[in-house]
């Protein structure tokens, strides 16, 4: 089945992939319903109906159900519970299953192996009893992971001795962990999938850096050898097939010094990693989105220009726009948040240039001028418009 123009799809979660997602959406002629609790949720400003309710809001979901054809989700932290109360009531992808797989970092690491990938070696821990046999299993260095709702950086720590990890195991509360093997790291790329009954293509694989446990910059091409973009977007489709997805997929995979490529993590909708498609792909992972879920056969993922992706957070807050605005091959796009504070992500620029090297350098001096106005006094503040 397909759904066509005119049509109105639901999102639950209200941020700036929902926000990026409903503005495609809108070009390709949709309509949009938003459920999220925020009153100004940047996804919500954009929709034609924004459902202002927690996600575990049965009358709420009656309501999105209601008013879309088909729904999806902006991030993996919705209760799974409400996608198989909508999916009662209309089409919801990704499936629940696979937000289910993508919610615990030990579930996801089995299921990948199952698909033929690589995990980091690892060790669950549910109790504190576990700890002695998986600092045996792991040794030392190791990274503690809480299992779930972790992200850029958040619920974990680097251990370097018993002590340190059970200090590390009161810190998380006692809940459900991993542990990790700390690889002899050479870099991190991601493959981002679009699949659906139509058929299934992966993006061009992405170099990552991060700073602060947050994405920094996504570099396209990534400089490895094919052998290992190869590789990436081979195991991500992989992974994608085990799981009879639909929808956007990003894995995120590790590269040891050695050239081992070991699976990270993955996230079941668009991601970080993926912003460059909306300035150097013909599709972006956006439009990849809406056509997933409408049953439509996917874009064309082709590489237009050699692309760096540069993070916005909030502690470059308020910018020199002049300092992005003036450079001819820079594209910005911001995220519709009115308060800015330190590590939340307020937009990011897309650098276009011949080869990856001057695209680099761009991104790197412009960022480099952003940071050093920062420091030489601007405070995070409110966005100041007219409608404040």
């Amino acid at each position: 089945m397909q759904v066509l123009p005119g049509a109105t799809l639901g999102v639950l979660g209200g941020g700036q992939l929902g926000r990026m997602f409903c503005v495609t959406a809108r070009t390709l002629g949709y309509q949009l319903a938003v459920l999220d609790p925020d009153p100004g949720s940047p996804a919500g400003r954009t929709a034609d109906h924004h459902i202002q309710a927690q996600f575990d809001d049965t009358a709420a979901l009656d309501r999105l159900a209601e008013l879309c054809d088909v729904v999806t989700t902006e991030f993996e932290n919705v209760p799974a519970a409400s996608l198989r109360y909508l999916v009662a009531q209309c089409p919801v992808f990704p499936a629940p299953e696979a937000l289910e797989v993508a919610q615990n970092r030990n579930r996801e690491k089995r299921y990948a192996a199952d698909a033929g990938l690589l995990p980091v070696p690892y060790c669950a821990l549910k109790s504190e009893a576990d700890l002695a046999t998986a600092l045996k299993a792991i040794g030392l260095p190791a990274i503690l992971k809480s299992a779930t709702l972790g992200y850029d950086g958040k619920g974990q720590a680097m251990v370097t001795s018993e002590a340190e990890l059970r200090a590390a195991w009161q810190n998380m509360a006692g809940v459900e962990c991993v542990l990790e093997k700390k690889i002899d790291l050479a870099l991190e790329v991601s493959a981002i999938v679009a699949r659906n009954a139509n058929g299934a293509c992966c993006f061009p694989v992405a170099e990552n850096q991060h700073r602060n446990g947050v994405l920094h910059l996504s570099i396209v091409p990534a400089r490895v050898d094919t052998t290992i973009t190869e590789q990436a977007r081979v195991q991500a489709l992989q992974l994608a097939e085990a799981l009879d997805y639909t929808g956007v997929l990003a894995v995120e995979f590790f590269v040891a010094k050695d050239g081992t490529l070991y699976f990270n993590e993955m996230a079941p909708r668009p991601h970080n990693s993926g912003h460059y498609t909306k300035d150097a792909c013909v599709t972006s992972q956006f439009e990849q989105q809406v056509r997933m879920m409408c049953g439509l056969p996917p874009g064309d993922v082709r590489l237009l220009s050699p692309v760096v992706m540069v993070n916005m957070l909030g502690d470059l807050w308020e910018p020199d726009w002049n300092l992005i605005l003036r450079q001819p091959a820079v594209k910005l796009h911001l995220y519709g948040k009115h308060h800015a504070r330190p590590g939340r992500k307020m937009g990011h620029f897309n650098v276009l240039a011949e080869n990856v090297e001057t695209a680099l350098a761009i991104a790197e001096d412009v960022f480099s001028k952003l940071k050093l106005q920062s420091a030489n006094g601007r405070k995070y503040t409110q966005i100041k418009t007219k409608s404040n």
